[in-house]
């Protein structure tokens, strides 16, 4: 066994002559033990929450989505959209068309954006799983449907009887405006709300879905589309996918995969969880302070053990290694522990949702949501480990400073 670690050992194990020393020791290793702990826990509910929200997404946005570099709306390409479908891993794809439009229902406006789709969308998009109320029904004969965002049926009070037209206002684009009768730059249709689907905030407060036929009819285009959307198998990779795509496609196009289609929540994800690692990682080094303090008495008390190292033929490196082993040991002991109790607290919430979510709103969850991932155990327990290692530092380097200098000179303080 290596000397220094059985020494150090020892030492954190035995009995010292200051009762206070064994007690600041367990002080240091129950702080560093919560800090990892909290860690631990806090990550993984920032994980389980961040897969919440990213499912939620994925029911609306597509794998993979093609749309025109320049332009608002592109005429797809039958020979290039049959090429698409037949790549390896792409299971659908689906035709849309958006514009932003002016809402009118019984008495009430609201300004939304009109999503035009065909029937390959229900094999896109999982929103039909989303709907709380009524049905996934866009067009029935020569009636026109849609189905609604919670926002928007909340704004325009729908309520459980569709039964009242829903009108729908937009600028005529192949109009000339005449500013003395503005009105006649104006189209106007209607349809009937289906069902009301709920999603996440924004898009639930934005969007109404209908079939493309009547977005055509409404905003005068022809075939036009604002982008494809691609539907690849479970588990395939999107990135060879995305770059054949590309391929097929040219320079005149963008194909976005769901991180870049949302890049700008994905960041904010990532620099949010990165935050509270950091401020936790802040907390764990105002704990190690306790390891300073650890060894500094300790140090003091085992004045007479480093004569002794030093007459039995120990170098300063020897005596210096014991002490930083101790530290270090403390830093070992306290996250393991930790690491322990915060997997396992976070197992049992993933399991069992023991830890309820509370308040007066709806929630798609009833439980707080854990994720636990092995990359982000295995940094927490390297960061306690390299912090523990810094704290252990100080204190030994005044062994240098004092004791062992003072032995050079023949004498101990």
């Amino acid at each position: 066994m290596n000397l220094s670690f059985y020494i150090a050992r020892r030492y954190l194990l035995g009995k010292k002559s200051q009762n206070a020393i064994n007690i600041i020791s367990g002080i240091s290793i129950l702080g560093i033990a919560t800090g990892t702990m909290a860690l631990v826990i806090v990550l993984s509910v920032f994980n389980g929450f961040d897969s919440v929200v990213k499912s939620l997404f994925n029911t609306f946005d597509p794998d993979i989505q093609i749309s025109a570099t320049e332009g608002k709306t592109f005429t797809p390409d039958p020979e290039k959209s049959s090429a698409i479908l037949a790549l390896p891993g792409v299971a659908a794809l689906s035709e849309a068309l958006e514009e932003n439009v002016l809402l009118l229902y019984n008495d009430k406006q609201h300004i939304a954006t009109i999503k035009g789709v065909d029937e390959a969308f229900r094999d896109v998009s999982g929103l039909d799983s989303m709907i709380y109320d009524g049905e996934m029904k866009l067009k029935d004969r020569n009636r026109s449907y849609a189905v609604v965002g919670q926002g928007v049926a909340y704004s325009l009070g729908i309520g459980l009887n569709f039964i009242n037209p829903l009108y729908v206002y937009t600028i005529d684009r192949t109009a000339k405006i005449n500013m003395s009768q503005p009105e006649e730059s104006i189209r106007r249709d209607f349809l009937y709300p289906s069902g009301i689907f709920l999603i996440e905030q924004d898009y639930d407060s934005k969007y109404i879905i209908t079939s493309i036929d009547f977005a055509r009819q409404l905003l005068s285009y022809l075939s036009e589309v604002s982008h494809l959307e691609v539907k690849l198998d479970p588990g395939f990779p999107a990135d060879g996918v995305q770059k054949e795509i590309q391929a097929l496609m040219g320079e005149g196009f963008q194909v976005k995969n769901r991180e870049q289609q949302n890049e700008l929540f994905y960041r904010v994800m990532r620099s949010e969880k990165w935050a509270i690692f950091l401020i936790l990682t802040f907390i764990l080094i105002i704990a190690s302070f306790n390891v300073i303090g650890s060894l500094s008495m300790l140090i003091i008390d085992k004045k007479k053990d480093i004569l002794t190292l030093r007459n039995m033929g120990a170098g300063n490196r020897l005596i210096k290694s014991v002490f930083l082993m101790e530290g270090w040991l403390i830093s070992i002991i306290g996250s393991i522990s930790g690491l322990f109790l915060g997997t396992a607290i976070s197992w049992v919430q993933q399991r069992f949702g023991v830890i309820k979510l509370t308040g007066s709103g709806s929630f798609i969850i009833d439980s707080y949501p854990v994720q636990i991932e092995s990359f982000d155990i295995f940094l927490i327990w390297i960061t306690v480990l390299v912090i523990g290692l810094f704290a252990a530092r100080y204190p030994v380097q005044q062994i240098s400073k004092k004791y062992l200098a003072s032995l050079e000179r023949g004498g101990i303080v």
